[in-house]
């Protein structure tokens, strides 16, 4: 990230307020509809779109041509109706000629065979050839568009997660290993080649994780994920730089993918200069409100804390589900919220106008097909009235006093196959832990593993299955310093090579929480009954796997209470740790996380949560989403303005049902 490039998203930002659009792309529509959709942007408060993002094959139809002028129009016509730009390099979909004529630069998937262009992503991130075009094509736009007045942001590719196992990712990948382990031995020690006569004598016998007779070596594959998303890295860095090589000053970023497997975003944050995310909640999975507000705070975990771009969401349906249920103009309206509340800047759709043609014309639009005199172009003009009055909030901060860590490569490495169940879901226990923070309106940054705690009241680990001896000992100093820190199944079980820490284990927390393991057991279908020591909390159930624990100092507060594991602890707490030690159900995990707050003096944004209605501060504003069947009646001691409609209101705000309020305090008259 440039300081000054981030100032300049800052900048943009304090002079249009929340930024609003989305990706539009003209080259699918003939000239006479352009003016027709920047005057209909104009009406419905459009203030940024994307632009180019797969348009490839248009200014490069064939090898080395250059057909600029259509997007010299598009970019004047936007300028003249005050839209600013965000401006895509096209390199996510290669035109057909490229991989046609360099079939090197296809990917191949791990049965060995090479994918073929028709559709978008066909392109290995190793390939020289493929890196070259992009790096062609990303020269001769930046030279042509750095100074252009349109043009505020650039977009660098989209949705990065492209995976090739061929012999251009093998070559990578091996020059990767050996920057990181130094030689041929220090990798085979590193992966543990001893097992199974999988050592190797030099580094060309080395291939990418392709298909085998049985298990893959679980080191290799962790590092194959490590260099995956280290190589997508640097095409992204090598188009950034090409950007800033043409004199371009603006803020450049790609899209995130929210908790997405195939990057690590740890790893790129510092490259972008505003951290811009996808995020496609099902309206059909109660659930979604939640994990996409984790998907949220870890954008904002990604930038410090700074503000971030919501840039792509869905206006009503999708196409890529089995099943696409729509969102309601007023669901469409809360999701955006939301993303404002958990501090997005930007709030932008995939896309401006919905496509007749290809795989997507089932993909909802701001645009319909059945054009602007629908429910859904009135609820975008409705979102684009919201954000515009919304602009006090611009630049604000989420305060929180509570961390929840989360690591990537800690996620691949307890994903493996051959553990003691594949029913455990690393990510799906981080949610759980999440969700019960977000049922109490705790507001949470979501932060590395190696992250500063100092000042947390609360640091949450739900799941950290790969832990070094700085993490351990970070966890160590927190709760030393007053913090409440709670640990939940299945973590501190491996080194960063994925190999098992010996002793009993959690073996780097031992001391931390009092208590320790000799064992993971995975637990019947039924479950495993459990008995509170403390009377605080009600007979409740674990599965899926649980560690055969003693305590060692520590108090009991949750036991076992029948089958093999009878009497042993599964909740135990000593001093301020907390530990989890299986997976527990919903209710038990719930009071738990209310037990961890409680002996913290961690509250949520409201003096007691209100079921359906999602409170989260921003700066001076309290944002109140109403996502029940009910009106709320919320009590809040002194006077308030709603920012969404000037409405004055004292000792305590109704929120319609479906709907939101957003208010900060004002002063008596």
């Amino acid at each position: 990230m440039t300081p000054a490039a981030a100032a300049a998203f800052a900048e943009l930002t304090a002079e249009r307020g929340i930024l609003f659009g989305g990706d539009y792309n003209p080259e699918q529509w003939p000239r006479e509809v352009w003016r027709e959709d920047v005057e209909l942007m104009q009406q419905a408060g459009v203030n940024l779109v994307t632009v180019g993002v797969f348009s490839w094959a248009e200014i490069e139809p064939t090898p080395g041509a250059r057909q600029f002028g259509w997007l010299d129009e598009v970019l004047d016509l936007l300028h003249a109706g005050g839209i600013a730009v965000d401006l895509a390099t096209p390199t996510a979909s290669p035109p057909p000629w490229l991989g046609v004529r360099h079939p090197e630069t296809l990917p191949v998937d791990r049965d060995g065979v090479r994918l073929v262009a028709g559709s978008r992503n066909q392109f290995a991130p190793s390939s020289r050839v493929y890196r070259d075009a992009a790096r062609a094509i990303t020269a001769d736009l930046a030279a042509r568009y750095a100074q252009h007045p349109a043009v505020r942001m650039w977009h660098v590719g989209n949705e990065y997660g492209q995976i090739d196992h061929g012999d251009e990712a093998a070559r990578a990948f091996r020059a990767w290993l050996l920057r990181r382990y130094g030689s041929i031995e220090g990798i085979n020690e590193a992966w543990g080649t001893a097992f199974w006569a999988q050592r190797y004598a030099d580094v060309s016998e080395i291939l990418p994780p392709r298909r085998a007779p049985y298990l893959i070596n679980p080191t290799q594959s962790l590092d194959f994920r490590r260099f995956t998303s280290d190589e997508l890295r640097d095409c992204y860095r090598e188009l950034r730089d090409t950007i800033r090589e043409a004199g371009a000053t603006q803020p450049i970023t790609t899209n995130f993918m929210g908790p997405f497997a195939h990057v690590d975003y740890w790893s790129w944050a510092d490259d972008v200069d505003v951290v811009s995310d996808d995020q496609y909640p099902d309206p059909a999975d109660p659930d979604s409100p939640a994990d996409i507000a984790f998907a949220q705070d870890l954008m904002r975990g990604l930038g410090g804390g700074r503000p971030w771009l919501l840039m792509e969401q869905a206006i009503s349906a999708v196409q890529w589900r089995p099943h696409n249920l729509p969102k309601t103009p007023a669901r469409a309206r809360l999701d955006s919220l939301q993303a404002v509340a958990r501090g997005a800047d930007g709030v932008c759709f995939f896309q401006w106008r919905q496509s007749t043609a290809g795989a997507e014309r089932f993909h909802s639009a701001m645009l319909p097909h059945a054009g602007a005199d629908t429910e859904v172009f009135a609820g975008v003009r409705r979102q684009g009235s919201d954000l515009q009055r919304l602009r006090p909030v611009v630049g604000g901060r989420v305060p929180a006093r509570t961390a929840l860590l989360f690591d990537w490569s800690s996620w691949w490495a307890s994903d493996e196959p051959a553990r003691p169940t594949t029913r455990f879901d690393g990510l799906d226990q981080v949610r759980r832990w999440y969700r019960a923070l977000w049922r109490r309106d705790v507001s949470v940054d979501v932060v590395r593993f190696d992250a500063d705690l100092t000042g947390y009241d609360v640091v949450v680990l739900p799941h950290g299955y790969v832990l070094r001896p700085g993490d351990a000992a970070r966890l160590a100093e927190a709760a030393a310093a007053g913090a409440q820190v709670a640990i939940g199944p299945f973590s501190g079980v491996a080194d960063e090579r994925g190999h098992i820490l010996t002793g009993r284990s959690p073996a780097l927390l031992r001391d931390l929480i009092g208590a320790s393991g000799e064992e993971w057991v995975a637990l019947p279908d039924a479950g495993v009954a459990l008995a509170p020591d403390d009377g605080r909390h009600p007979a409740s159930v674990a599965s899926v796997l649980a560690e055969k624990l003693r305590s060692d100092g520590a108090e009991t507060v949750v036991a076992f209470a029948q089958g093999d594991l009878a009497g042993r602890p599964v909740v135990t707490r000593h001093g301020g740790a907390w530990y989890v030690g299986a997976v527990v159900d919903d209710a038990l995990l719930d009071g738990i996380v209310g037990d961890v707050l409680e002996a913290a003096g961690v509250a949520g944004a409201l003096a007691e949560p209100v079921p359906g209605v999602e409170a989260v501060r921003r700066g001076d504003a309290l944002f109140l989403l109403n996502r029940s069947l009910e009106d709320a009646t919320i009590p809040l001691p002194g006077a308030w303005i709603d920012l969404l409609t000037d409405d004055e209101m004292d000792e305590h705000v109704t929120v319609p049902r479906g709907d939101a309020r957003v208010v900060t305090e004002r002063r008596r008259t």
